[in-house]
């Protein structure tokens, strides 16, 4: 029989294992809509593309929520780090399975609109950059702020001491990236997600490569500042 000791690291590899599937997933869909959508040429790209994301993560919430939580985000990840529900041994591990999986689904959308032809965006990957006319300092402020509100649901959603809107977290935090990406595409494409950005870019080059840590940075100071927010707003055990 397994110890008690061999069973704990099984259960949390399997946790590390089920980011890596979710960030993969998310990535793949998400960014494989904004290849095949054309995102930007028209207001129904965009629609469709905020969709793909929203609705890729109520369907990974409910798939591996009850493993790892369903982060598949670093500026997630950090949140909850920052608010005291993980352990920083954790979030490491979070971390790594969430950007193998971002690089590994960019790798595979690559392949495929590389192969086929099948991209009619300026972009095989659905990477992210700062649109034309949108400085650099603009489109990190865009992204800080788009990711702290995402953030900030995703704490709040999820908390027990925050009622029973843990029941609708999946669709509260689907709902809200939805939202998210309509106000940002035009922007910057909106990641608010560091390893939705990083294999995309690697693959795509360019600006995207070149502004990555645009699309790496803020979204951290984001997810840390929700930490900041929600600690401050966050009621007391039975008083929600």
């Amino acid at each position: 029989m397994k110890s008690l000791t061999q069973k704990k690291t099984v259960t949390t590899m399997k946790k590390y294992l089920a980011e890596l599937v979710g960030t993969f997933v998310l990535t793949f869909l998400g960014c494989g809509a904004a290849v095949s959508l054309n995102c930007g040429v028209d207001s129904a790209s965009v629609v469709g593309t905020a969709l793909a994301f929203g609705l890729t993560v109520v369907a990974m919430a409910y798939t591996i929520g009850g493993i790892s939580g369903c982060h598949i985000n670093p500026a997630i990840t950090l949140g909850v780090l920052c608010s005291g529900r993980m352990s920083v041994k954790d979030a490491v591990g979070y971390w790594v399975g969430q950007f193998i999986g971002g690089i590994l689904a960019a790798a595979v959308l690559y392949a495929i609109t590389t192969a086929t032809s099948g991209s009619i965006l300026g972009t095989t990957t659905g990477a992210n950059a700062c649109a034309d006319g949108v400085p650099l300092g603009a489109g990190f402020l865009v992204e800080a702020v788009l990711t702290t509100l995402f953030v900030l649901v995703v704490l709040g959603a999820t908390a027990k001491t925050n009622g029973a809107t843990n029941n609708f977290a999946g669709l509260a935090i689907g709902l809200s990236l939805t939202l998210i990406h309509l106000v940002g595409i035009h922007y910057t494409g909106t990641s608010v997600n560091p390893a939705r950005s990083l294999g995309p870019a690697l693959f795509q080059g360019g600006a995207a490569l070149s502004q990555l840590w645009i699309f790496i940075v803020a979204p951290l100071v984001g997810g840390a500042l929700a930490a900041a927010i929600w600690k401050a707003i966050e009621p007391k055990a039975g008083k929600a």
